[in-house]
């Protein structure tokens, strides 16, 4: 889904030409704030828990509330947009030459047909499928980590936190000999279209790349056709229920969305965990003496530091949060990254890394009810393989160099991560 912000000026959102009365409270455009957004979502919540901002939408930033609104019969499908604010919204995503991924997707679908395409997919998708990668994703480890060690230092989110979901989702998959580079560049588009986009040259770039991946895609369905294997892709070529099975557009729409969800957001949980671990050398030290630890440390991170910052719906009936009316065919934001530090679930330290956090699993990093992450456990996974094993192999892991963000309001993460390994 692109925000459609080419017919607003730009100095609208951007805080540095409007007068102060003027500037929205939630101004992601501003300075900083892809860096660090959390003093603004914390403002937020203490001021406008839900909030309509002038462009038309809603943002909503506690905890309770948003958990409600996620776990509510509240859409995610654009056409229920109301007239308004947003109505170029939806006038621009029903007018996208390549709807594939926002038609066929199972996250930007209600039910029934979310239900019927999750069940779907869940079959190929199974715990016992998920834990049998973890000898291949230790391989996939060591080999990266070798070549760092080899080199003394690296900058992480190229040489292991970037690398590293792409080679697991295309194994799981079973792709077929192809382009791989290619289709992590096209993956890496397709994804600004979860950011706000106002410059058509951009929209249109993530445009044609996904009229270009559906098409690698559907050549990889028909290759896996004629070369079936004990993969995912095999498996969700033959999922059935009741004669049920997956459309070609509904299958080239399930292996987009897997690229992409399985890639993006676990490069964050790598690089943003292990920045949040090195930048908190007390709670690395912890995690360093107590093993034990590390699956309620994962948890804790993605609460600490949300891969994805944000999640979409819109109202089917007026909606009472925090005392505040949202009406109905309302766009909402819904801050996932901000209910992940609110101190009215989490306690005053909720600002602070503690791995040892009671209930850290509780966290919204993977959304919740109905349209929960269906590749949590595979995230997981992976960064209690690739976190156990580099803390293992070196004792001496530390900063080596400028952090850098990649400058995304949504799928936020650290863009370059310099480390040396002693």
């Amino acid at each position: 889904m692109t925000w459609d912000l080419s017919s607003n000026k730009e100095h609208e959102m951007t805080g540095g030409v409007l007068p102060q009365e003027q500037i929205p409270l939630f101004n992601p455009f501003a300075e900083g704030f892809t860096d660090n957004p959390y003093p603004q979502y914390a403002m937020l919540r203490e001021t406008a828990p839900v909030y309509p901002h002038p462009m038309g939408f809603w943002v909503v930033t506690r905890y309770a509330d948003l958990l409600a609104l996620l776990r509510s019969g509240a859409s995610v499908e654009l056409r229920n947009v109301d007239s308004g604010g947003m109505e170029n919204l939806r006038q621009k995503d029903e007018n996208r030459k390549t709807p594939l991924i926002d038609g066929y997707s199972m996250i930007d679908r209600d039910a029934p047909d979310h239900t019927r395409l999750r069940r779907l997919v869940q079959k190929a998708f199974t715990p016992k499928s998920i834990q049998a990668l973890a000898p291949r994703i230790g391989e996939l480890v060591d080999g990266m980590l070798d070549r760092i060690a080899d080199a003394g230092r690296a900058d992480l989110v190229p040489e292991l936190a970037s690398p590293l979901p792409f080679a697991v989702i295309a194994e799981m998959l079973g792709a077929p000999p192809t382009d791989h580079e290619r289709i992590r560049e096209l993956s890496g588009t397709m994804v600004r279209s979860l950011e706000p986009v106002a410059d058509p040259a951009v929209m249109q770039a993530i445009e044609a790349a996904d009229a270009e991946m559906a098409e690698i895609t559907a050549e990889m369905i028909e290759w896996k056709r004629r070369n079936p294997a004990d993969d995912l892709m095999t498996a969700l070529i033959e999922a059935e229920e009741d004669g049920d099975k997956l459309s070609d557009d509904e299958l080239v729409a399930q292996i987009e969305l897997l690229y992409i969800a399985g890639h993006e957001t676990t490069v964050n949980l790598l690089a943003n965990g292990t920045l949040a671990l090195l930048r908190h050398p007390d709670q690395l030290a912890a995690l360093r003496a107590d093993p034990a630890l590390m699956p309620n440390a994962i948890d804790e991170l993605l609460r600490y530091d949300s891969p994805l910052q944000s999640s979409r719906r819109i109202t089917l009936e007026p909606t009472v949060l925090s005392g505040v009316e949202i009406p109905a065919g309302a766009f909402v934001i819904g801050g996932l990254a901000s209910a992940n530090r609110d101190e009215a679930h989490w306690g005053p330290d909720a600002d602070t890394l503690r791995l040892d956090r009671e209930g850290a699993r509780g966290h919204l990093a993977f959304g919740s009810g109905s349209h929960h992450c269906l590749g949590a456990a595979l995230a997981r996974l992976e960064a209690s393989i690739t976190l156990e094993r580099m803390l293992a192999r070196f004792p001496e892991l530390a900063l080596d160099g400028e952090v850098t963000w990649n400058g995304r309001i949504n799928v936020r993460g650290v863009a370059s991560l310099p480390v040396s390994v002693g």
